[in-house]
């Protein structure tokens, strides 16, 4: 009797030693394994499987959950990486496993949120997770949007590439959500430089007083010359507008010339008296009053428009045309009026003499 109810009791211990025993399959980032436990949780089922999850990891079902046999436990592990949030710099932890997945978890809450890039040592972009898997990625960039399809885990650097997109030293590149939910990659273009303008500088005269001239006298002895004022401007544009500017440098870097006048002080030397004319011969002397008038009466009977029989004569006193000429006389004598055949008439006086008339001036007698 003794014997029987020991061995019933052991079949019944044995029953309940396997039905403890379980075999499950945990996943942790995609690997998975195979594992048989006599736990009674999940935190225990993941204590065999040498796997202790951080306070941020993502576990199902849960760690204090029962477990059951065949149970399926996921574990994702979380990553402490940098976004800007609302824009504000800031560390957030995430499960997702690319940017794109990272991003998406974070601007569930409804943040603006953009991924922090850096530049590597080679100036290559740099994200702290991959850009996607397997999916399609949207760029902006020059004011143009393009869709781009990727094939496996790509890096942001790689996806510029594929999207022929090519970066300057110091372009900014931001990584986010678009509206369909698609990685939206935006790339704003930077530049720094400088840039010179001239203007001219304006010179000044100087008047220097000078007893080798006489008074009234005025020479230029340098001329003046403008100098060039050199202006460098350093501006920074981003997407082709300027944002800031600052004047590095200002300064002369050509001289102006001066102008210098000299100014006569020398007094003028007293003129001398004009030596007396003789009233006779064939000289120029001073006419006695009324003298041009008893002339022209004598020459052309006062006519100023009177022309010699042979046409060779003209006006009032019966110029040719070749002596009206060399006098400064215009067109015909015979058309000029009478004051400007008197001045003309003057003039040859003073420079051959009253024999211009050889007859009427002897019957004046003014020779």
């Amino acid at each position: 009797m003794l014997a029987g109810g020991l061995t019933l009791l052991l079949a019944v211990g044995g029953i309940t030693a396997a039905s403890a025993h379980k075999r499950v399959s945990v996943d942790l980032d995609g690997t998975i394994q195979s594992v048989g436990t006599f736990a009674g949780s999940v935190a225990g089922a993941l204590e065999v499987a040498g796997i202790s999850p951080g306070d941020h990891d993502l576990v199902v079902p849960g760690p204090g959950e029962s477990l059951e046999d065949g149970a399926e436990i996921v574990v994702r592990t979380a990553e402490q990486v940098s976004f800007v949030v609302d824009g504000e710099p800031t560390e957030l932890w995430t499960i997702g496993r690319t940017a794109a997945e990272a991003l998406s978890d974070v601007a569930s809450s409804g943040r603006t949120v953009t991924m922090a890039t850096s530049r590597s040592g080679d100036g290559r972009p740099d994200l702290d997770l991959p850009l996607v898997t397997d999916d399609d990625v949207d760029f902006a960039v020059d004011g143009e949007e393009r869709t781009v399809a990727m094939t496996g885990t790509v890096g942001l650097a790689r996806a510029l590439e594929q999207a022929g997109i090519t970066l300057g030293e110091l372009d900014a590149v931001a990584v986010s959500i678009g509206a369909g939910g698609t990685p939206l990659v935006t790339v704003t273009r930077i530049s720094e430089d400088e840039k010179k303008t001239t203007e001219t500088v304006d010179f000044t005269t100087e008047t220097r007083k000078t007893g080798d001239r006489y008074q009234g006298e005025s020479v230029v002895v340098q001329a003046g010359k403008e100098g060039v004022r050199t202006i460098v401007t350093w501006q920074r544009t981003v997407d082709g507008e300027v944002v800031k500017e600052e004047v590095r440098s200002d300064e002369v870097t050509t001289e102006p010339v001066t102008k210098i006048v000299e100014v006569g002080t020398k007094a003028r030397p007293a003129p001398k008296p004009a030596p007396a004319r003789s009233s006779s011969g064939s000289g120029g002397g001073s006419a006695p009053a009324g003298v041009w008038a008893k002339l022209a009466q004598c020459e052309s009977g006062g006519n100023p428009g009177a022309v010699s029989a042979s046409g060779t004569y003209h006006g009032l006193y019966q110029f040719s045309v070749a002596t009206w000429n060399a006098v400064g006389g215009s067109g015909l004598p015979s058309q000029a009026s009478a004051a400007e055949q008197t001045k003309r008439a003057k003039i040859l006086q003073a420079r051959s003499g009253w024999g211009q008339w050889p007859a009427c001036s002897s019957k004046l007698g003014l020779r």
